[in-house]
């Protein structure tokens, strides 16, 4: 297959993990060890972690493909050693499989390994729990239709999406659709996807028994992230395989500049907890792949990465916490954290379209603080509540055709 263009550089780096490819693709799902290092040459060790109990092997890095449309990136990462791949159901209305199934049928089907998301029918958006709607004969559906999207007759790792809820992590259809994917060969291995109340809903995934994969939120601007280094080291000690996102923490720190994220330091900052087992950045570019890469090697943290991590503690940045404060002291019960999290898709990840569609859900047309003299509503991060409300919900009104 004819190489795709890429910088120099990461044509470069492509060319250095050529030969250990191979490598990579016999011994990847097989080994034993639970932290080990494949080498593409004696001076870049490519760092691997067992996830959990499986059988998968895989570099600390992987491929969130959540706000990828460019299929020669896909085939760039999998050229450079990129070995496993994240999408979901819902991803750009099911494009975001479909691109990756086109991409990876010209690939052997044990050269990588790869994981989707499929969200329950009916979801309380307050309490986040499921509802009787929730059925397990329509989450084989949408199992169904994401595996006609990606060409495969399984995947590795099938998700119960967006758990945010003790009764969701233990609701019994979930348990015996994902249970069912297994036993039909839909999946190897089953899991869920947390992004809020992070460590009560980890908590309910060890209970129960059925999980042997949780993918959730974790970066360095967590409020509760000595918390959820705790309950991670429970889940893994568990044997559970535990998965990173939402490592870059918003993108950037300010709406108004361009002062990012320093994304080789937060990845590092998740990765030197060797109970996270993989990562799933976003990558949308070359330049985010090769820097990405490079965290692939070394996880110790530069001075300007330490510098950048140290600093970053007293700042506010774009990522909401997701901890409730807010909705319980305003006085509309508005879905703020629903509402910051679009905030940071906008002005986090410039990904307005993205933004929009999570007002969408949340049925959010208009600002709702228009007619409130003062505002009661109380942000532990600090967060001016009012004017990030009023600001993304000027987004709503935006026609979709002036939205990338």
């Amino acid at each position: 297959m004819a190489k795709n263009p890429v910088n120099r550089r990461l044509f470069l780096k492509t060319s250095l993990l050529g030969s250990a490819g191979a490598v990579l693709g016999s011994r990847i799902f097989a080994s034993p060890v639970p932290h080990q290092t494949l080498k593409k040459n004696d001076e870049h060790p490519v760092i691997t972690r067992r996830l959990g109990n499986t059988d998968i092997t895989l570099p600390v890095v992987s491929f969130g493909v959540m706000r990828a449309d460019n299929p020669n990136l896909a085939r760039a990462a999998m050229d450079a050693g990129i070995k496993h791949f994240d999408t979901a159901h819902v991803y750009q209305g099911g494009n975001n499989e479909k691109m990756l199934g086109e991409v990876l049928k010209d690939y052997p089907r044990d050269s990588f390994t790869i994981a989707t998301k499929v969200p329950p029918e009916e979801k309380d958006r307050e309490t986040g729990h499921f509802m009787p709607g929730s059925t397990k004969e329509a989450f084989l559906k949408k199992l169904d239709k994401s595996l006609e999207r990606l060409k495969m007759d399984y995947v590795d790792i099938l998700y119960v999406h967006s758990v945010s809820s003790r009764q969701a992590a233990l609701f019994k259809p979930m348990h015996e659709a994902v249970l069912e994917a297994k036993k039909q060969g839909k999946t190897r291995y089953v899991g869920i996807s947390t992004h809020k109340r992070e460590p009560e809903v980890i908590e309910a995934a060890i209970e129960s028994g059925v999980y042997e994969v949780i993918l959730t939120s974790y970066n360095f601007l967590q409020d509760h992230k000595d918390k959820m280094t705790k309950v991670i080291k429970k889940a893994a000690d568990k044997g559970i395989g535990i998965v990173a996102m939402k490592t870059m923490a918003g993108g950037r720190m300010e709406k108004k500049t361009d002062k990012k994220v320093n994304y080789k330091a937060a990845l590092k900052w998740a990765l030197l907890n060797e109970n996270v087992h993989t990562s799933i950045p976003g990558i949308i570019n070359f330049e985010q792949l090769e820097e990405n890469m490079s965290v692939m090697e070394d996880l110790r943290l530069t001075p300007e990465e330490e510098h950048f991590l140290y600093a970053a503690r007293n700042e506010e940045g774009l990522y909401c916490n997701g901890c409730e404060t807010c909705i319980s002291t305003c006085r509309k019960n508005i879905p703020i954290p629903e509402m910051m999290r679009a905030y940071m898709y906008a002005y986090g990840y410039r990904e307005m379209k993205k933004a929009k569609e999570t007002l969408a859900e949340y049925k959010v047309t208009e600002n709702p603080c228009t007619d409130c003299s003062f505002c009661t509503a109380h942000c532990k991060k600090g967060f001016n509540l009012s004017k990030k409300i009023g600001d993304i919900t000027r987004l709503s009104k935006m026609p979709d055709d002036f939205l990338v």
